[in-house]
């Protein structure tokens, strides 16, 4: 929320949400909505729930993002997905091992998304919302944005072409886990991920570099 000084500079007071930053407003309304959804699920969730969670008025919500309703639903998870890929890119990017980028990888997303209050609760009360995402066409439009953005963190070991199968590898894991959860493997337990990493994936990246090398 930012602050202000009041005319005598002796007394700092908070700025209202109406009177800051755009990208701050848009923050806070991403904020707000996530809030909502985590607290009542989206079909439930309206402007003027977002616009009290967000400490904003209507008006000023409607011209920070334009379009209503589902502009606003559109911005919380595209400011969600960003978000995801920013963690994922820290986390991978500090990873000094193509062992370590995977794991780094793999348990990120899953702690991102089981920490995720929103998703939980869509998962639980609105799952077909999920659903609806899970489809093959919007599952493989998922799958290469994932694969397309992992790939080349793995690319400092592998070949352009074996980073791309260890991505997907990968990424099919996190999915295939976390669609169906297994009760041996918690995708958030970097012992757990690492067993997985070495058994599933490892091999067919060498068996990859073998053959490249044969």
């Amino acid at each position: 929320m930012g602050t202000a000084l009041r005319n005598d500079a002796s007394t700092i007071v908070p700025l209202r949400a109406d009177a800051a930053p755009e990208v701050t407003k848009r923050v806070a309304i991403v904020d707000g909505a996530l809030a909502c959804i985590a607290a009542k699920g989206l079909r439930a969730t309206t402007v003027d729930d977002v616009a009290r969670a967000s400490g904003m008025s209507r008006a000023t919500l409607y011209r920070t993002i334009p379009g209503g309703r589902d502009a606003i639903i559109q911005a919380t998870a595209e400011t969600e997905v960003a978000r995801f890929f920013s963690a994922l890119a820290v986390a991978m990017g500090a990873a000094t091992t193509l062992e370590a980028a995977l794991v780094s990888g793999i348990t990120t997303s899953a702690r991102w998304i089981s920490d995720s209050a929103a998703l939980t609760t869509l998962l639980e009360v609105e799952p077909w919302v999920m659903l609806r995402h899970l489809s093959f066409g919007q599952m493989d439009r998922a799958l290469t944005l994932a694969v397309d953005f992992t790939g080349p963190f793995f690319g400092r070991w592998l070949e352009p072409e074996q980073a791309a199968r260890a991505a997907d590898w990968a990424v099919r894991i996190v999915t295939s886990y976390l669609v169906n959860p297994s009760d041996d493997i918690d995708l958030t337990d970097t012992d757990h991920v690492s067993s997985l990493v070495r058994q599933f994936v490892l091999p067919g990246v060498e068996a990859l570099q073998d053959r490249s090398t044969a």
